[in-house]
């Protein structure tokens, strides 16, 4: 079975990943926000090391439910900092909160976390699509969302199809973003 180079077969975990939920469309707005914070963290170091961690966030941060960490106080940041489950980096933390606060604004004005990404999404194309991407989130209000953040964010999600076109997700995937 042919995946993407990217994928280390040593790691069942990682595999398993790549295998069912990587280039997925999602759907689900507090799915999408868990992916948009994972991703976030993730800057500087590797998916894999967030990968580990995921659980601890899920833990950490109330299953990623917007309205729960739209309600954090500083008192939470500071819970949070101390939380070794999760990568303590100030400005990720506080752009969890900020993040939340931004998706609930936007799913108010448009009906869904996903309909405003699918709105932010759409007319980002060619060579600068996730800078693009990137000013339309930054605009909106969105912290830690870089072009190489957004990036990952896409391909995780399901905006594109990044699978090499030899990997078996590849077809699995198309169908499911032409849905």
């Amino acid at each position: 079975m042919v995946r993407c180079a990217w994928v280390d077969l040593t790691k069942p975990d990682y595999v398993a990943y790549h295998d069912e939920e990587w280039g997925v469309p999602q759907l689900d707005d507090n799915k999408l926000f868990e992916a948009l914070c994972l991703e976030g963290a993730q800057a500087g170091l590797s998916w894999y090391t967030i990968l580990k961690k995921r659980e601890g966030y899920r833990e950490a941060f109330s299953q990623f439910s917007l309205i729960d960490v739209a309600s954090y106080c500083e008192s939470d940041i500071e819970r949070l900092l101390s939380d070794t489950r999760i990568v303590r980096h100030e400005g990720k933390v506080r752009s969890v909160v900020s993040n939340a606060h931004a998706c609930l604004r936007c799913a108010s004005e448009l009906g869904s976390f996903r309909e405003f990404i699918s709105n932010t999404w759409a007319g980002c194309l060619g060579t600068e699509r996730y800078e693009i991407f990137s000013g339309r989130m930054k605009k909106a209000g969105f912290k830690f969302v870089g072009p190489k953040i957004l990036e990952s964010f896409a391909q995780a999600v399901g905006l594109v199809n990044d699978h090499s076109q030899e990997c078996f997700r590849y077809p699995i995937i198309n169908a499911l973003i032409k849905e």
